[in-house]
Order: structure tokens, then sequence, then C-alpha cells
């Protein structure tokens, strides 16, 4: 498996960070399924206030990475893992709905378009809601108008209500690393997961419906995915993020 200077870079620095900064243990672990291999990061309804969604810091200045990030916890707080969470205009600010901390800061888009993005059904993640986790499809998601805590919207849905996405192809020769998240049927649990190395998407979308048993999951985005996770000695770095989504707690 071949890894590029700037993801041995990121390995390093997660390496450092591992040994300054001390983890909550047991949130991401390695995982093979179907040949391939991923870091899935797990969290339960009892996690899911910990959970939050940035973009820009107090000035409004963009974030774009996870050492940003960190910069802008509070005493005593950890970034247990964190990774991006949506597409973004060359701006950096969100394509579709971003909410965080319950305060709207983009709107939901319905249509379709080009990109991944626009190869619908679309969908968004919401969390803090009447159910812990969910994922539910754009166009459902501006009839039901869920109350979110946090949500993203990105595209496209990899799970369907148990099915793929009926654009993806078994033979299809587009690989990337990706990352997405999924949702268990009850909504109590939300696997966040990025693969190690290029996969399809019905690769990927596998990974969550056969390997996790998601009723549906969202994709993130490829090409640019990124992981922190200190348990993992794991901090990527490469082009500027938009959206970044993660969960924190006390140490």
């Amino acid at each position: 498996m071949k890894i590029d200077l700037k993801r041995r870079l990121g390995l390093a620095l997660g390496a450092l960070v591992a040994m300054t900064l001390p983890a909550m243990a047991g949130i991401c672990e390695k995982r093979d399924f179907d040949g391939q291999g991923y870091v899935i990061c797990t969290l339960d309804a009892t996690q899911e206030p910990g959970l939050k969604l940035w973009l820009n810091d107090a000035e409004g200045n963009v974030l774009g990475d996870f050492f940003s990030v960190r910069k802008t916890l509070g005493e005593g707080e950890v970034l247990a893992f964190a990774m991006n969470a949506g597409m973004y205009h060359p701006d950096y600010s969100p394509v579709g709905l971003y909410v965080s901390d319950g305060t709207k800061e983009h709107d939901l888009v319905t249509a379709g378009g080009g990109g991944n993005f626009g190869m619908l059904p679309n969908g968004v993640f919401c969390a803090g809601g009447t159910r812990p986790y969910q994922v539910v499809e754009s166009r459902a998601f501006k009839q039901a108008q869920p109350q979110c805590r946090i949500a993203t919207q990105s595209g496209p849905m990899l799970v369907i209500d148990g099915a793929l996405h009926p654009r993806f192809l078994v033979d299809s020769d587009s690989r990337h690393i990706r990352n997405g998240v999924g949702v268990s049927p009850d909504g109590q649990t939300a696997w966040f997961a990025i693969s190690d190395d290029e996969v399809t998407f019905h690769e990927f979308g596998r990974l969550f419906k056969d390997g996790l048993g998601a009723r549906d999951a969202l994709y993130f985005d490829g090409s640019i995915s990124r992981l922190y996770s200190p348990e993992l000695r794991r901090s990527d770095f490469g082009r500027r993020l938009g959206p970044i989504i993660g969960y924190t707690g006390k140490n």
C-alpha cells in the first residue's frame, strides 16, 4: 500500500500528538472489510452531546485544519477524533445545510446538479434531535424539518433505507480515499469511517450497509478526506478543510 509524503508526515505528527495529548480510548479502531482497510470511529447515544461541528473561529476566520480546531477547545477538553464533514466552496463555506450548536449558517439545497453533491439522492447528517443520530435524504429532510443541534449536508447518500445508492457501479473505476458517516437503524449509534486506501462508492457503501449494518449512510468527501485520531497516532493534513466534525470530552 502506497502512503504519500503528506500522509507519512501526518502519521508522524499523530505520533507526537499521542505522546503529548492523552486520548479517550476505544472510539476509533482499524477494521478490514471485504479486502479493504478502514478506520471506524463509533459513538453511542450517551456521547452525542460531545459531538461538534466547526467551520470558523470566534473572529470568523476559517479554521481549516485539526490543529486550529484544537486551539478552540476549553481547558481540560480533549479532541478524541475529527474528520472533514461535507463539501464546500472555494471560500470554504458549506455547499449545503450547516447547523452548529443549533444555529443555521447555510441553507438546505435540494436541487440536483454536477459533482458528487448533486448526485441525488444526497442527504443530511443530524445529531441532537428527536433521535441521537440521523441520516436523512435531503428532500425528506425538507418536508420533515427535524430539529438538529448540529447538521451537515453532503452527497451522495451511500445507503438509503438499507439499500445502496442506485447509481453505484460494482465495476466502477472511480477510486479515492473516502470518508462518511452511517447510523444504526435505531439511531443510537453513529459510525464515522475513512478508507485506508482508494475505494469505489460501491465498496464504501457496502462497508456501511453490510459491514456495519447501517440503514442510512452519507458520503462526506473523497481525495481530501482527513482523520484526526490521537489513539491511532494519526493526524492527517493536506489541503485546508471546510466543515469539520469531531468528538470532544474531558480528559
